[in-house]
């Protein structure tokens, strides 16, 4: 495998730290095991049973220099949509006090979460993003296709990878690609862009210990996906401190924009990776089977100005197919775990 490739230098050089035998075991904890789905109020006691956020009785503000973000609440009712090896995803629909937008959330809580010796930790959050329209779905849930939280279960016990919070939204409110919100408030339609970068966020914060400051919160996304944790990121650097856009093209081209091609051009991954000021790193990602992606990836990684950094990685005879992207996840998490920091308790 090639290692990513800083912008700096732009050089190829060999990938370190992953493995053919991680890669494998990791991909081994793939499997099916779905049960039907349960209601579990959060703090009560299915939730105790099937992890999930603590009752908002029980947070407490943190210190003033404290790192730890206690559950602000209300708690959100979630309710469990499969069960997978590393326990449960559990399912809401968010209506967005913020946005207007009311969408489904999938959250994942590692196993360390409701570890008695995790009590008082704040853990890190990745929010995943799928390809394709992602309305009423997100491939991230689905342990057949993406099977992110059994290796993040494994990766974290062999302290290689941070126990990551994992929160996977819908992306669109329609199956038609013509009417695609590219993660964005497009002028007369339903503020995406707003739902994903507040709304999503303080749900989140409501729920879950987490730690303050954007140095444990991160993104990434897959094809179109990839398009909208590129964007977030660096629309939002106070947010967030690091994305993994896996196979993407980089480009908001909403037929909803027509008119509106100032507002496209900012919000466009494209446009914004040579104009912004954020601070924030990334690992862009391309299938080597592809010419065509290299190419156009690679120019994209190139057009990088400081502060934004983004490092480059090609997938040996890689294709844009969603059995490819699961090949990656090992390394991006790995590459994350580098670039966030992990669970951390104030005591």
């Amino acid at each position: 495998m090639q290692q990513p490739q800083s912008q700096s230098t732009r050089t190829r050089a060999v990938l370190a730290g992953i493995t053919a035998l991680a890669l494998s075991a990791a991909l081994a904890a793939c499997g099916s095991g779905s049960k039907p789905a349960a209601d579990a109020k959060a703090g009560g006691n299915a939730a105790a049973a099937a992890p999930g956020p603590p009752s908002a009785a029980a947070s407490s503000a943190p210190p003033a220099d404290g790192k730890v973000v206690m559950p602000t609440g209300p708690a959100t009712n979630l309710k469990k949509d499969r069960d997978t090896k590393a326990g449960p995803i559990m399912v809401t629909t968010l209506a967005g006090k913020k946005s207007g937008v009311t969408g489904q959330v999938w959250v994942w809580l590692p196993p360390q979460y409701n570890d008695p010796k995790y009590a008082k930790f704040g853990f890190p959050v990745l929010t995943l993003y799928a390809g394709g329209q992602s309305n009423g779905y997100n491939t991230w849930t689905d342990e057949k296709q993406l099977p992110i939280q059994e290796i993040d279960a494994q990766l974290s016990q062999q302290q290689q990878a941070h126990p990551f919070i994992m929160i996977m939204p819908v992306q669109n409110l329609t199956g038609d690609e013509h009417r695609s919100l590219d993660c964005s408030d497009i002028p007369g339609q339903p503020k995406m862009g707003t739902w994903m970068s507040q709304d999503i966020p303080d749900f989140v914060r409501a729920n879950f210990r987490t730690l303050k400051g954007p140095d444990s919160w991160g993104l990434m996304g897959a094809s179109s996906g990839a398009d909208c944790s590129a964007k977030l990121a660096m629309q939002h650097p106070d947010l967030y401190k690091a994305a993994v856009p896996i196979d993407g093209d980089f480009k908001s081209d909403s037929t909803l924009w027509k008119g509106h091609e100032a507002q496209q051009a900012a919000n466009s991954p494209d446009k914004l990776i040579s104009t912004s000021k954020a601070d924030v790193k990334m690992l862009a990602t391309a299938g080597g089977g592809s010419s065509y992606e290299v190419n156009l990836v690679k120019h994209w990684v190139a057009d990088a100005v400081p502060p934004t950094t983004v490092e480059y990685y090609e997938q040996p005879g890689g294709k844009h197919l969603t059995s490819d992207f699961g090949k990656m996840i090992p390394m991006a998490l790995e590459w994350l775990t580098k670039n966030l920091t992990g669970p951390q308790s104030d005591s």
